[in-house]
């Protein structure tokens, strides 16, 4: 049973991949979203590591162009801006609550990077907060596990 359910499993995430995972794609703009606003100003670096560590995601990669990523990030961003936004970016955040740990964990580790671009300020902390909560993590543990580079 295990082997077949392993073998279903890698073909629902190949099709996922070719077809483009939403849900997957939003909570990560997002969560980088969220993140890159909440010390009140958008680094064009934030948005750079943003849409590099988006695009390292290999099931995104193959399912989105740059340009569909771009597009969806400026959304992210613009939702951001307002205290509604952020909520609306915290329930696509949640979507993937119930995905596996690892989609969850580089959702996290990719909002991580935007926000240490100057080291992780109080209002940074704050927003990793919330987006680990979002996805059911331990954002602290994570934050110890993969120390800043």
């Amino acid at each position: 049973m295990g082997l077949l359910h392993d073998a279903v499993e890698r073909f629902r995430t190949t099709l996922k991949a070719y077809a483009g995972d939403e849900s997957l794609m939003q909570a990560a703009v997002s969560a980088c979203a969220n993140v890159a606003v909440a010390d009140g100003e958008l680094m064009s670096e934030e948005f750079e590591t943003a849409l590099a560590g988006i695009r390292a995601n290999p099931i995104i990669e193959k399912g989105y162009d740059s340009l569909m990523l771009e597009h969806a990030l400026y959304e992210a961003l613009g939702r951001a801006r307002t205290r509604a936004g952020r909520a609306e970016n915290l329930v696509r955040i949640g979507a993937i609550a119930e995905r596996p740990e690892e989609q969850r964990r580089n959702v996290f580790l990719v909002a991580t990077d935007v926000a240490d671009h100057e080291g992780i300020g109080r209002e940074e902390h704050a927003a990793l907060a919330e987006v680990g909560a979002a996805l059911r993590l331990d954002g602290n543990a994570l934050l110890q596990r993969f120390p800043e580079v």
